[in-house]
């Protein structure tokens, strides 16, 4: 069966008043059951296959650079070592992450891997039910429209402290759209939220079919997927917007 737009589907049985309820109060709220199973499973389909993943780091100015596996394969040995060297390094002060991604915004508005049916996702999440789910359980009406891009943590990737507040402030919320299954805590991945004191307030497992929405005041990471991980962690992640739609 083809896979379009219409494929994908919010759980009909969600109630969005209980969770805009909780993320007032809170300012972040995890949604369970968010696709109906159907979709989660074409989803989990998608992510699992074969897809070009990009190896996305930050540079020695701190923005983010990706390289795809066969830019990074052509690289001579030494320089490649220099780099992973250097993603290290910069990481112990608290700066960069790495980890694999699809950049589904850039991928759609540049015509790559035209046909493959990770192009409807970007559509989905600019859809009137997502961002009119965004606007619900944050209550920020204005939400125009959904960065998103697909990611991968194997061992040893990360994504170090920050705030989102993105480089025109035009975030309004962060969203998580957790697709893995059977994590264990102990395989590292965590979503962790610090307070000043850079002490953790809360923290969640990677889960399956789970949304998590918080607001980009938050100071938030994700640790270091282990060594001894028996999976990947994979996930939709992106931000809800309020700059204006972008023109064709």
């Amino acid at each position: 069966m083809a896979i379009t737009l219409d494929t994908w589907r919010l759980n009909p049985a969600l109630d969005l008043a209980k969770y805009a309820e909780i993320y007032a109060r809170r300012g972040i709220v995890q949604i369970p059951d968010i696709l109906t199973s159907e979709s989660a499973e074409t989803l989990n389909s998608i992510l699992s296959g074969k897809l070009d993943w990009r190896v996305l780091a930050t540079d020695a100015n701190d923005r983010p650079v990706h390289f795809t596996q066969s830019e990074l394969a052509a690289m001579p040995k030494d320089q490649r070592d220099a780099l992973f060297r250097d993603i290290m390094l910069r990481a112990r002060e608290n700066r960069g992450f790495f980890y694999h991604t699809y950049p589904l915004i850039e991928a759609y508005m540049k015509g790559w891997d035209q046909g493959h049916p990770i192009h409807t996702i970007t559509e989905f999440v600019n859809s009137p039910d997502w961002l009119g789910l965004g606007r619900r359980v944050t209550g920020v009406e204005r939400i125009t429209k959904a960065d998103a891009h697909a990611t991968a943590y194997s061992p040893s990737h990360f994504l170090t402290r920050h705030l989102d507040y993105g480089d025109d402030r035009e975030r309004r919320a962060a969203y998580v759209l957790g697709m893995t299954k059977s994590w264990q805590p102990d395989w590292g991945g965590l979503l962790l939220f610090l307070n000043e004191r850079q002490d953790i307030t809360e923290g969640y497992l990677p889960r399956y079919n789970v949304l998590t929405i918080f607001d980009i005041k938050y100071l938030h990471t994700v640790t270091q997927v282990s060594s001894f991980a028996g999976g990947i962690r994979r996930a939709v992640t992106g931000w809800f917007r309020d700059d204006p739609p972008a023109k064709g």
